[in-house]
């Protein structure tokens, strides 16, 4: 699948807004983005499930976070949308691996915007000094 500037900027919005203590937007933007539910979103994690960052449970359409500030780490809740977005009627089809991936690629968004950012900020700094 190729890559957009749109679907580039939908990932950089959301890593963004994750980061800006906005998990709950960044997970609206991601449902309406792949045409899925929004999950819900709590802190504390369910029995069974304990001593690990974040999980899943399809059962319940819900992302879980061992701690408050794990809501802003976009590397757990991508991870963990990306389980809710691979889940199809209680089936889950992803793996680890591609959950690893899936996050890596938001995270490679938004930093390129970042250095796209500094770059076209230099431009305009150096043609203001001439």
């Amino acid at each position: 699948m190729e890559r957009t500037v749109r679907d580039e900027s939908v990932k950089a919005s959301v890593v963004a807004s994750i980061l800006e203590g906005r998990p709950e937007e960044a997970l609206k933007i991601l449902s309406d983005y792949f045409k899925v539910e929004t999950p819900r979103i709590e802190v504390g994690m369910p029995k069974r499930h304990t001593g690990r960052a974040g999980c899943y449970l399809a059962s319940k359409a819900t992302i879980y976070v061992a701690g408050r500030e794990r809501l802003f780490d976009p590397r757990i809740i991508l991870h963990e949308f990306y389980h809710h977005l691979r889940t199809t009627g209680g089936k889950h089809r992803g793996t680890e691996k591609h959950a690893n991936n899936f996050v890596r690629e938001f995270i490679a968004a938004y930093d390129d915007r970042d250095r796209t950012s500094c770059k076209r900020d230099s431009s305009l700094i150096a043609a203001n000094r001439s």
